[in-house]
């Protein structure tokens, strides 16, 4: 099987063709300190060919959701140190997701500080949940220009971080409606300055901070997250082929690690300007490696690889339920299903207590 083949990243040998996708499972402390419990889920994990790490956060203001982790002091540094080793000594490649959720959050679990955002519009038809509930989406305070490079300065400071915490690289989240993502569609971004209105000025702030993240910890140790076809959290464009082709264009003069790419995971049917081929679409654009993400199974993954775009297969929940994925792919062992009651927040039950084939 071509997923069960080793392959690279730069001078990374994986022990597989599978990634361990990132998924926020709000299991910090409120000091966003990852404990031991985190130790063992990573640890159990360890076989997949490339984890990417939850998503984790930049700095205070980029908090969204309660008891997720960060990485911006040096106690949570010091308590990823903890994770990297473990899925190091086990054989295993580790990345950090670096997040900034932008509008994505609420003042409850941000000391009654407003959420920012490219433009103060808030989502839409959607609510946050919160510590204290779901609650409707505020409208967040909008970004001042000099703010915007002060935010880029601090992913290039997480991402030394992140190398410091022992990781192997660092991805861009800039997928499903954070930050990022925000300041490249039309419905969340409509300022006027250098990172509004044209395509290639909505690309600006993407483009800024991988160039500051790469230029932080060196080439083929940053990746990108991206979701062009996921309207999700009001992420509406008009023309998301262009406004990706162009991003990609502009990311091929990096030396990227590798572009993440998610399927159309939401309906789609009044937006007929998203593709559904993702892959099809998007991924010949890049010369960086792909990895998918979005869906798959063993065999669609596997059909996915034989395409020949992607060189690699994110899988989410399914690492969540199964944590020696790869072992059971091997062997076509029977696949156990995520508890979904249990996937964000409480501690071991849902966390690290599903079993491993003896």
């Amino acid at each position: 099987m071509k997923l069960l083949k080793e392959t690279k990243i730069g001078n990374l040998v994986l022990q597989n063709s599978m990634a361990m996708a990132p998924m926020t499972r709000s299991r910090a402390d409120i000091n966003g300190i990852v404990s031991e419990l985190t130790v063992l889920y990573y640890k159990q994990r360890s076989s997949a060919g490339l984890i990417m790490s939850e998503a984790i956060n930049i700095s205070e203001q980029a908090i969204g959701s309660p008891f997720t982790p960060g990485i911006y002091n040096q106690d949570q540094i010091e308590a990823w140190k903890k994770v990297t080793q473990v899925v190091h000594e086990n054989g295993g490649k580790i990345f950090a997701q670096l997040w900034h959720t932008g509008r994505v959050g609420h003042s409850i679990d941000k000391n009654g500080v407003l959420p920012v955002a490219p433009s103060a519009i808030a989502i839409q038809g959607q609510q946050h949940f919160t510590s204290q509930g779901p609650k409707d989406y505020e409208t967040p305070r909008a970004l001042e220009n000099t703010e915007i490079k002060h935010i880029v300065e601090e992913f290039a400071q997480a991402a030394l971080n992140a190398m410091e915490a022992g990781f192997d690289g660092v991805e861009l989240h800039a997928a499903f409606g954070y930050l990022p993502n925000q300041f490249l569609v039309e419905s969340a971004n409509q300022r006027t300055d250098e990172y509004g209105g044209s395509v290639e000025n909505r690309s600006r702030f993407v483009l800024e901070v991988m160039e500051a993240m790469v230029h932080a910890i060196g080439a083929d140790k940053v990746g990108i997250k991206l979701s062009p076809s996921i309207p999700y959290n009001s992420i509406i464009d008009s023309d998301p082929t262009t406004l990706y082709t162009y991003l990609l264009n502009s990311l091929d003069k990096l030396p990227l690690a590798y572009v993440q790419l998610m399927n159309a995971m939401f309906p789609t049917d009044d937006l007929p300007q998203y593709p559904r081929d993702v892959m099809g679409v998007f991924g010949p654009v890049t010369k960086h490696m792909v990895i998918a993400n979005g869906g798959y199974t063993r065999e669609s993954g596997e059909a996915e690889l034989e395409k020949g775009i992607a060189s690699m297969i994110a899988y989410g929940s399914l690492f969540i339920s199964n944590p020696d994925l790869p072992k059971r792919f091997e062997l076509n062992a029977e696949l156990i299903q995520p508890d979904r009651a249990t996937m964000y927040g409480g501690g071991e039950k849902g966390y690290t207590d599903y079993p491993l084939i003896n």
